[in-house]
């Protein structure tokens, strides 16, 4: 921090296990990942190559080293894993990921139906080669699942292997967790937290607003991914009460 202030928070210090910030980048430049990286790399714990993007992205072998090299793992997303899988391509996954020195991994079903007794497999599967972010939910707005499956799956899928389980939001914030409108499903959060602890949970929540739910609910070092390289800077100091939203959170009541 450049200054100091009282009452603020104990935020978490990298290399962090909980109070995690993951990033998506959609498609920036070499330059544009440059200069985000310039503002943000201290606050920036995972980032996300978005759905299928590494697969048109020029450049792509640098952009991993250059995120690399700032201590930030990068991994493909969910999307990709199930593009090569329902192509019968999982080597082949597993050869790009170790071609690109990429050691966190993500399984997902968003798109695709996959048996989560198979889903399990995966997971425990590619454990053994690094860090596994398991996604749980799917992208179609129609399909919703109860919170006693929620549980279910996520227990489940720490169980075979993951490090965390990412709730799906996708990068709109408008299914999953949330109502089509963005507004958090509170009953289903509420019922997952009795079950699941959270700071093995990742909360996709691309929005101000859901990013202050979840801070109002279990703090400043709630685990936030889905987050635009634009917004990192804004999401910390929120995180830290510094923000119209969050001012009062963190002050002492009296």
């Amino acid at each position: 921090m450049n200054f100091n202030l009282t009452q603020i928070p104990d935020r978490t210090k990298k290399p962090r296990s909980n109070g995690l910030t993951m990033v998506m980048d959609k498609g920036l430049s070499l330059e544009e990942a440059k200069n985000f990286l310039s503002v943000a790399a201290p606050h920036v714990d995972i980032l996300k190559l978005g759905f299928g993007t590494s697969f048109v992205t020029p450049n792509l072998r640098a952009k991993i080293e250059l995120y690399q090299s700032h201590n930030i793992p990068v991994y493909l997303g969910g999307t990709l894993f199930e593009a090569f899988l329902i192509r019968n391509q999982l080597e082949e996954y597993i050869n790009v990921i170790r071609d690109y020195g990429i050691n966190y991994m993500e399984v997902s079903d968003g798109s695709i139906t996959i048996p989560h007794s198979e889903k399990c497999g995966y997971i425990e599967k590619l454990a053994k080669l690094g860090l596994v972010l398991s996604e749980v939910g799917s992208k179609d707005a129609e399909h919703i699942i109860p919170p006693y499956k929620w549980i279910e799956l996520m227990r489940a899928e720490l169980e075979a292997g993951a490090s965390y389980v990412i709730a799906e939001a996708r990068e709109s914030g408008n299914v999953g967790i949330y109502r089509g409108s963005g507004e958090v499903r509170e009953g289903l959060v509420q019922e997952i937290l009795t079950q699941v602890p959270a700071e093995k949970i990742i909360w996709e929540a691309p929005q101000k607003a859901q990013q202050l739910y979840f801070l109002e609910l279990i703090g400043c070092n709630a685990n936030l991914g889905n987050l635009a390289p634009n917004e990192v800077i804004s999401l910390e100091a929120m995180r830290v009460g510094l923000r119209g939203d969050s001012f009062h959170l963190f002050l002492d009541k009296e």
